[in-house]
């Protein structure tokens, strides 16, 4: 399993260019599934380019949520590959006819170890990768709630790594029992999660590849 941060407020790599939004890859089980598009699809694609990431060679979309620093370079990069399903949360609408798109509002196998927590509350879905060490679950927000998240998550197996934006979580033991945390995008308080889980924690932003 190899995922690579495209697009993020930091850059792990200095040459890629760091922006408010979120986008990732995931290759597992030979797919390669795009997680959220940033919020400009020029800043998107030139990240991809410098990672030397082929669009074309990407079956998937997954949208956690409708937010643009989510969705916003969805457009540029349906310019240079249209041949792709989008899985998305229900509340993700405006996505042209010609595009393939299917929509998840419960938690349910995608493809082999490929899982979505569907819709929760009603704005966003995570992504859920099942391997021998147990569940990597990938957020993009967490506007559910990582407590909620985890819980749904867990009914594919035990959750190890979380990896995204945590946004404004603070409840630190919910992450006791993870073995990997990686908080980036729009987590407020980095420095807290860090100190509460100094060998847990790995360090994110634009460029940082995971292989897990």
């Amino acid at each position: 399993m190899k995922i690579t941060i495209i697009y993020d407020n930091t850059s792990y790599q200095k040459n890629l260019k760091k922006d408010w939004g979120f986008s990732a890859l995931i290759e597992y089980h030979n797919k390669n599934i795009l997680f959220d598009t940033g919020t400009n699809g020029e800043i998107l694609l030139a990240n991809m380019k410098k990672l030397n990431i082929d669009p074309q060679k990407i079956e998937q979309v997954f949208i956690s949520h409708y937010h643009y620093d989510h969705t916003g370079g969805l457009s540029a990069f349906l310019n240079k590959n249209r041949n792709i399903e989008i899985l998305a949360p229900p509340s993700f609408r405006g996505i042209h006819n010609d595009v393939v798109v299917k929509y998840y509002d419960s938690p349910q196998e995608i493809s082999d170890d490929i899982y979505t927590t569907g819709e929760i509350a009603g704005i966003e879905q995570s992504l859920c990768l099942k391997n021998k060490k147990g569940i990597v679950i990938i957020v993009g927000c967490s506007h559910p709630g990582i407590e909620k998240i985890i819980k749904v998550a867990s009914q594919f197996g035990k959750p190890y790594a979380l990896i995204g934006g945590f946004h404004g979580f603070n409840d630190y033991p919910i992450l006791k029992d993870l073995e990997i945390i990686s908080a980036i995008h729009c987590t407020q308080h980095i420095k807290e999660i860090k100190q509460n889980y100094p060998d847990k924690y790995v360090e994110g932003g634009a460029g940082k590849i995971y292989t897990l």
